[in-house]
């Protein structure tokens, strides 16, 4: 199996693959493949990292990811079940011209959206229903028109933006292997005190090597990739732990130091700790 990229599984004749996930994780490695994929989170929760991004998913979620989008979704240690339904198909699953016709013309920036990952805000219900609905169904007409209904309520939803940039780097099998290892690495051992030197002996690279071959591959630094996946899972812990300190949240997740955690946490986050708990209930309430 391969990496980077991925090929996913389909039968020959296959034009919509539509694919269930369920077990303790998701394909947890860092991947990019041809087809486009929107997924329903059932259940589950963890780091999801899109093109040069990291932020969470959580149950009821519904993702797009455009073709060729480096993505992956870990499942939070804590989880002990996570479900997913996907659909997979590309702009030319039905022929060369299908998306060309006049009747999806609207769809456009549907399209151009996709090409940096979304998350869906609104039509939530109306889309989960949908996925309910194509994962049941064997009949290959009656999945065609529900997948043009998900399309349609697509267009309508209001969507957020998960990448800040189009990530056109098509990655080898080595480069995929390399960035991966390090990425599995660090959210698996984000809460300890990682070593620059650490992380480039898991990429078999010299330190300067490392650092130079990590930014022109993700965008970003190392450190700073290391610190978006603390402050990820702070705010998971202050969301779903609502008893837990600032402090706890923030040693909990590998920093040594609350004012250093507040500063970063500001830095990415526009607000603090404190405040970003409070905005949370308040959303609940």
């Amino acid at each position: 199996m391969k990496i980077l990229p991925f090929t996913i599984p389909k039968i020959d004749t296959d034009t919509l693959i539509i694919q269930e996930d369920k077990g303790a994780s998701f394909y947890n490695i860092f991947h990019q493949h041809e087809e486009i994929q929107m997924s329903l989170i059932l259940s589950g929760e963890g780091s999801l990292i899109v093109g040069d991004t990291i932020t969470n998913y959580k149950a009821d979620d519904i993702l797009v990811f455009g073709s060729q989008l480096p993505h992956v979704l870990q499942s939070a240690s804590s989880v002990e079940d996570s479900h997913m339904i996907s659909i997979f198909f590309t702009k030319k699953s039905f022929g060369d011209d299908f998306f060309k016709l006049r009747e999806f013309s609207h769809l456009s920036n549907f399209f151009d959206a996709i090409s940096y990952g979304v998350k869906v805000i609104l039509e939530k219900e109306a889309l989960k229903k949908e996925f309910l609905k194509i994962q049941k169904t064997k009949n290959r007409l009656e999945r065609f028109i529900i997948f043009l209904q998900i399309l349609r309520l697509f267009y309508v939803a209001e969507v957020r933006t998960l990448s800040s940039s189009i990530v056109k780097k098509k990655y080898t099998d080595s480069d995929g292997k390399r960035i991966a290892d390090v990425f599995q690495f660090v959210m698996n051992n984000f809460h300890t005190d990682i070593t620059l030197q650490e992380a480039s002996n898991i990429a078999s690279m010299t330190p300067n090597a490392f650092c130079r071959y990590f930014k022109q591959h993700t965008n970003k630094t190392f450190f700073q990739f290391l610190t978006e996946i603390r402050i990820e899972n702070s705010c998971r812990i202050l969301s779903k732990k609502p008893d837990a300190s600032i402090s706890e949240a923030s040693y909990a997740s590998g920093f040594k130091n609350v004012s250093n955690f507040n500063r970063k946490f500001k830095s990415l986050k526009g607000v603090t700790p404190s405040q970003y708990r409070k905005d949370l209930y308040i959303a609940t309430v």
